[in-house]
């Protein structure tokens, strides 16, 4: 008998097999497992579970009618980035090399066993959990290095405008954003946007300001 997972750990699988027995199957060993279950037998309504509600992984039949299995992949790693094992009932070398390529975690080789598989679901929720970590610490990685471009550029702006040293210009910039009740931030996209805009009017030409009158 499997080990049922505690509550509060409780996974979402989505398992997605044109095989209605097979998905049966696979969904009640899971749910016992502990897992909360999603089973469709396409990929398009895969696709449509995963605009609602997001699962933290998902089971793949390869060989599907309509949308197969790499494709669905493929759309998941585009459109969604929910990550995906594959089920197959072919484990040769062409098929791995595939999946690979796809970005899958990996892939179980039918027939299922619950026991024998909920190890291989485990240790790809951890692997999915350290990806997702990793692209939300670059995404925030990114935009602090872009916040503290914009802003060093808005000081830089200050310094030569009013002759001021780095410190000056920079305690200039967070006093009138907190006289604003803005963020530091915002405020030096503010000026930046500003500049522009007023280099943009000094860059055209005197004819080129100066329309026909209406007679």
């Amino acid at each position: 008998m499997v080990p049922q997972r505690e509550k509060v750990t409780q996974h979402h699988i989505l398992v997605v097999d044109d095989d209605r027995l097979v998905l049966a199957t696979l969904a009640e060993g899971l749910r016992n497992a502990g897992y909360k279950v999603t089973g469709v037998t396409s990929g398009e309504d895969a696709l449509g579970i995963v605009k609602r509600d997001a699962p933290d992984l998902a089971l793949l039949d390869v060989r599907m009618p309509g949308m197969d299995g790499i494709e669905l992949g493929r759309r998941l790693r585009e459109q969604s980035g929910v990550p995906f094992l594959y089920l197959s009932a072919y484990g040769d070398q062409e098929f791995v090399t595939r999946a690979a390529e796809e970005g899958a975690l990996g892939y179980l080789v039918k027939p299922l066993d619950i026991q024998q598989i909920v190890p291989s679901i485990e240790a790809a929720l951890t692997r999915a959990q350290e990806i997702r970590q990793l692209r939300e610490s670059e995404a925030q990685l990114n935009t602090a290095l872009a916040g503290s471009r914009e802003i060093s550029m808005a000081v830089g702006l200050l310094m030569m405008r009013d002759r001021l040293n780095r410190d000056q210009a920079f305690d200039l910039l967070r006093a009138n954003a907190r006289s604003q009740r803005r963020a530091v931030l915002e405020l030096a996209r503010a000026l930046l946007d500003s500049t522009e805009n007023l280099n943009s009017v000094s860059m055209l030409k005197p004819g080129a300001r100066r329309g026909k009158r209406v007679r």
